[in-house]
């Protein structure tokens, strides 16, 4: 039976499999492929295979659907799916079972293995419909992530109005309460989350008509720009009874940043320091420059992180591993993580267990 003969000669398959991979050109080969996909391949092709054998009479029925050709589609559909996930292209999937089954026919043939004519049917039967079957399973899995990010993407631009929307409240029941003139800090962080949320409509519609970010670079000096974001974080900070500190910045430190999207990534990791910091606590937002970069700081009180939490924290709708807290989709600091890497920047978490953690954004200083 040609499923025992894969089974039986299994290593010696994938290897020879595998060295035609590795020889193709087009479309060019990936390590996922030649690790995982040519074993997967195999696997999949002996279980379609051996789908197709009827006990009662232990020949191979190429051209009778039934339960055995559903199984072998149902098999290809979740195999093609895996092996997609694991980031193989359309292509590489539909090439990789031509040369798994390339390799089987020579070996079977250098061995002078005994295969049947309705055996070798019904390889070919496997091949095509796996071929096809991965095909759907491309374009399925395809839709499945244009939905996906779609959604993300809208689910950022409200989470970034929001924000914004916030923060023109708090300043404008300040106003109103006479407390502070409009011509002071107050009505100047109003103006900026008017202006921001302004930025952020009329980039949303640039990005829809050219689907593309733009970044418009500048020269940001640091002190300055930590002195903007602590005027609007002090409202939200004693909104909620926190403590804020915000340590002076050497002068002439500067970087080379797209400001909005600077702006965005640090109000979101302040804002996120603030939602999950106690009442009474305290807050920390701190701008420096060290022997490679100029960092900017966001430490918070927060307990601490649960283990294994920091490497998942950038992932959007993540929440730190808790859904305490106010609500929200997770998303902010999926937003600051795009936004820093935008601006060829590096954001990272540091876990201070029992206490809180410290979110740290490096970039390149510019003189």
């Amino acid at each position: 039976m040609l499923h025992e003969f894969l089974n039986q000669h299994r290593d010696a398959i994938i290897e020879r499999a595998r060295a035609r991979v590795a020889a193709r050109r087009v479309p060019l080969p990936s390590r996922s492929e030649l690790t995982e996909g040519v074993p997967a391949f195999l696997t999949q092709l002996a279980e379609l295979l051996r789908e197709e054998v009827q006990p009662s009479r232990s020949v191979f029925v190429a051209t009778t659907p039934g339960r055995a050709h559903e199984a072998m589609g149902n098999a290809a559909d979740q195999q093609g799916d895996d092996l997609l996930r694991a980031g193989l292209t359309v292509a590489q999937v539909v090439e990789g079972y031509g040369d798994v089954c390339q390799a089987v026919t020579e070996y079977a043939s250098e061995l002078k293995a005994p295969i049947s004519l309705d055996e070798y049917h019904t390889l070919n039967l496997c091949l095509d419909v796996a071929t096809a079957r991965a095909v759907s399973a491309f374009s399925a899995a395809r839709d499945r992530r244009t939905t996906t990010q779609e959604t993300e993407r809208l689910g950022v631009l409200a989470h970034e109005m929001r924000n914004l929307l916030s923060t023109a409240m708090l300043s404008y029941q300040a106003l109103k309460g006479g407390g502070v003139g409009i011509d002071g800090s107050t009505g100047a962080v109003l103006g900026r989350s008017l202006r921001g949320l302004r930025d952020l409509i009329d980039r949303s519609l640039t990005e829809v008509r050219l689907a593309a970010t733009l970044l418009d670079p500048e020269r940001v000096v640091l002190a300055e720009f930590i002195e903007e974001m602590e005027v609007s974080a002090a409202l939200d900070a004693t909104a909620k009874g926190l403590a804020l500190d915000v340590p002076a910045v050497e002068p002439g430190v500067a970087v080379n940043v797209d400001r909005p999207l600077l702006a965005s990534a640090v109000a979101n990791l302040v804002q996120n320091a603030i939602k999950f910091t106690p009442a009474g606590g305290r807050v920390s937002l701190t701008g420096r420059r060290n022997a490679t970069h100029v960092l900017i700081e966001v430490e918070d009180e927060c307990g601490g992180l649960p283990e294994g939490r920091a490497e998942t924290m950038f992932q959007p709708f993540d929440r730190g591993g808790t859904d305490a807290g106010p609500p929200g989709l997770g998303l902010g600091l999926k937003i600051s993580r795009d936004a820093v890497m935008a601006n060829d920047g590096q954001i990272q978490v540091r876990n201070l267990p029992g206490r809180g953690c410290v979110f740290s954004i490096a970039l390149a200083p510019v003189e």
